[in-house]
């Protein structure tokens, strides 16, 4: 099992910047990848970055490339996610996920995720 806990949202705005932290425990001895979600009120939750198990492979939803960075912690159980230039359609709750099956190409699919955390929520006023 492992456990997550996401922190670092609130209210910005628009043009501001947040940084989001994912928070591991549990068997973490394990390699995971990590991808970040977003859901917006009324909609489906979305994909947003991903990260594999050393860091060495990034993917983003073309909606953040160039304004989002993903990251790994020097101590590799938490998982960021810088967010720049923020805009009122970035407002949503953000859930990280992980999955510590090895996925060749970046997971970028609810499903192919086993453990989620509870969610933090960013609100970007214009």
């Amino acid at each position: 099992q492992v456990q997550l806990v996401e922190s670092g949202g609130g209210l910005v705005q628009a043009g501001g910047s947040l940084r989001l932290s994912c928070a591991a425990s549990g068997r973490t001895e394990s390699p995971y990848a990590v991808g970040w979600f977003r859901q917006a009120p009324g909609k489906e939750r979305q994909f947003v970055a991903y990260i594999n198990w050393n860091g060495g492979t990034t993917y983003y939803t073309d909606s953040v490339k160039g304004r989002f960075t993903i990251s790994r912690g020097y101590a590799k159980n938490t998982v960021y996610l810088q967010m720049n230039s923020l805009k009122p359609e970035d407002t949503a709750v953000y859930y990280c996920a992980a999955e510590t099956a090895i996925a060749i190409a970046p997971m970028t699919q609810e499903g192919q995720y086993e453990y989620w955390g509870q969610g933090t929520q960013v609100t970007v006023s214009s």
